[in-house]
């Protein structure tokens, strides 16, 4: 008998246990990376009114500056090209990109050479590496001035060093600058997505592999600020676009 009352309560527990969650066969799977489109935002920014005349900048502390630029060199904070564009203006898509698109494996890379930072001005992704670089005989520090992202300060006294960062929120822009040689200047914008140009010779820039819809374009200058426009792009067109910036009165 008492192996008969044994054998019905473990029947009974048995059946009022509750039920095992089934065993997953396969792992979950991750969020497809967002699609890259075929329309392509393009344009020029040009600069209204006479080119301000860059401020003189005296190097002669440094022997090794000196001897790249001579005791003095020119500001590089306003650059007009002869046709009357505007070069290192950040051009971006601020709103509108729906999705992921991961970063690219390749480094962004910031270096410093004849005493200056290069490039002045250049856009990367969260995610992706920054490679500082010092290509110079002399000592330099490289300071990163971020707010949503974790600054930090990073001295390199001897030539072909390297380090390595990382940003991991969207930044625009993040500046740099060299506690050594107080001329040194750069800025960083940091996009969750790939849809960025920085203008150069000529004040162009191109923005390609959009999905059709529309964006809120920023273009963005150091000293003059920023200028908006929203744009509707279409699959496989191309959409030209203008910015114009002037001195500050």
């Amino acid at each position: 008998m008492r192996i008969v009352a044994i054998l019905a309560v473990s029947f009974l527990w048995s059946c009022s246990k509750p039920a095992e969650p089934p065993v997953p066969t396969e792992a979950p799977s991750t969020p497809a990376a967002a699609q890259f489109g075929t329309s392509t935002i393009a344009g020029k920014v040009t600069f209204k009114g006479d080119a301000p005349k860059p401020a003189t900048i005296r190097v002669n502390a440094d022997p090794y500056c000196t001897a790249a630029h001579g005791d003095k060199m020119t500001s590089e904070e306003v650059l007009v090209n002869t046709d009357g564009t505007l070069r290192n203006v950040l051009v971006y898509v601020k709103q509108g990109i729906a999705g992921k698109y991961p970063a690219p494996k390749e480094a962004a890379v910031i270096d410093q050479t004849g005493c200056l930072y290069r490039p002045r001005v250049q856009g990367m992704q969260t995610g992706q590496a920054l490679l500082i670089r010092n290509s110079d005989d002399t000592l330099h520090n490289i300071q990163c001035l971020a707010e949503k992202n974790s600054p930090f300060n990073i001295g390199q006294p001897v030539r072909g060093m390297e380090a390595k960062k990382m940003f991991t929120q969207p930044e625009v822009p993040i500046r740099f600058k060299c506690d050594v040689h107080s001329w040194m200047t750069a800025y960083i914008a940091v996009l969750d997505h790939p849809f960025f140009a920085v203008t150069g010779d000529g004040g162009t820039f191109t923005i390609p592999k959009l999905p059709a819809g529309e964006y809120v374009i920023e273009a963005w200058h150091e000293k003059f600020g920023t200028r908006q426009q929203t744009v509707t792009v279409a699959g496989d067109e191309t959409k030209t676009i203008a910015f114009e910036f002037a001195s500050l009165p």
